[in-house]
């Protein structure tokens, strides 16, 4: 039982118990509409991980947003809530386009030269909904939402520019294959190549028939970075130090309108980063004209919640929430249940995340009952967060029972 209460203790409980939950109410939702569960799950997830293929699509799927997740925990760890990262995703689509276009410098080169431009593209967007909110006060949830529908519409405007626009289509010119980031794109398709995936049946399934490619890689150091910023060096303290609280904060001497832009800006970054890699690495490899967001921002968001807003737990969320809508379209075409099914789960394990809270309610109602019935209660093991050696008070003992 002490066991069971130090677990409801933990954060990871929370995702655990959201994501049963989340099966549970799928499983009477597909019962109530006639389709039989198990058949329905095996199909998930034979859709999701049958096939290298799978896998692979599940592992493209995941690399946009596991980025925006990112974006999201980190403007969310330093005080803010970053709901224009689809904004700033559509952003980094649109400069790696224009760039990817109009230069055409060797691959390495042209490659950096493009994620950069992108990344930058979605760092301006972002500093600029934090300038607004450190000078004016302007809430950043309001001028992100208004940022989406701008960057919509300009990405339209420039698919139907004359410079840039592909004849016949509704989208713009391809980039030059000089910035493709997929996995050895000439060498798979020649014969050389082909004669030696022939004899790798797996290999051949993952790369000739999906677009894999470098960003999933570049995605996971990502969130790694940006976990090790914000707890182990001194920006990363003074960026949570300011979402924790501004007056302290700003008392403490930091300077708080500059670190609410910097975390806006970092956030943009890895927005614009991923609209950079699903350009170079999946294709057509370019934009085209859309009638509606397409998510990644708000996907982000997701698994963003579903990781406790922690970046590294971003990985594993990005791959569950992929898993589930590449999954999810097995399960329309086998079963006949309609796709929407797989929303409401993932709609109810998000849910069940939001509530961080409850897992720890009940470990305090079932140590109580325990207590109650004579057993000891289970003690508590968190720890809190260490400071910064500079912030660390030092205490000595002067034998008074004092501190001094």
């Amino acid at each position: 039982m002490n066991t069971l209460i130090r677990f409801l203790r933990k954060p990871i409980a929370s995702a655990i118990v959201a994501v049963a939950v989340g099966f549970a109410v799928a499983a009477v939702v597909l019962a109530v509409a006639g389709f039989a569960p198990g058949r329905s799950f095996a199909a998930l997830f034979q859709g999701a991980l049958g096939r290298p293929k799978y896998i692979a699509n599940v592992i493209i799927k995941a690399t946009p947003i596991l980025l925006t997740g990112v974006a999201v925990a980190f403007a969310y760890q330093t005080g803010l809530f970053n709901i224009g990262a689809e904004g700033q995703y559509i952003a980094g689509t649109i400069v790696a386009t224009i760039v990817g276009v109009t230069f055409d410098f060797p691959a390495p080169i042209q490659i950096l030269l493009v994620i950069v431009s992108g990344a930058l593209a979605g760092a301006l967007l972002g500093a600029f909904i934090g300038f607004l909110k450190a000078r004016f006060g302007i809430h950043e949830v309001i001028t992100s939402i208004m940022t989406n529908w701008i960057m919509l519409y300009l990405c339209n405007f420039i698919v139907s520019t004359d410079a840039f626009h592909k004849t016949n289509s509704t989208s713009a010119i391809p980039i030059n294959p000089s910035g493709y980031t997929m996995v050895l794109p000439n060498w798979k398709r020649s014969e050389a190549g082909i004669e030696f995936l022939n004899n790798i049946p797996w290999l051949k399934d993952v790369l000739l028939k999906t677009d894999l490619n470098f960003g999933f890689l570049i995605a996971v150091a990502v969130a790694i970075l940006a976990g090790i910023l914000l707890a182990r060096t001194e920006l990363g303290y003074e960026l949570r130090a300011v979402g924790h609280n501004r007056d302290a904060a700003h008392f403490a001497g930091i300077n708080v309108e500059k670190n609410i832009i910097l975390a806006m800006l970092i956030s943009g970054t890895f927005c614009g980063l991923a609209g950079v890699l699903n350009i170079t690495g999946i294709s057509p490899h370019t934009i085209t004209t859309i009638a509606a967001m397409e998510g990644y921002g708000f996907n982000g968001l997701s698994v963003a919640f579903i990781a406790g807003c922690s970046t590294v737990g971003c990985i594993p969320a990005s791959l569950l929430f992929a898993g589930l809508i590449y999954g999810g379209m097995t399960v329309q075409q086998v079963m006949g249940a309609p796709s929407d099914i797989i929303s409401i789960m993932i709609g109810t394990i998000v849910f069940f995340t939001a509530l961080p809270g409850v897992m720890p309610l009940l470990a305090d109602v079932i140590e109580r009952r325990t207590a109650s019935a004579g057993d000891p209660p289970a003690p508590h093991t968190e720890v809190p967060p260490e400071l910064p050696a500079q912030d660390r008070a030092v205490r000595v003992d002067n034998g008074k029972g004092g501190e001094e």
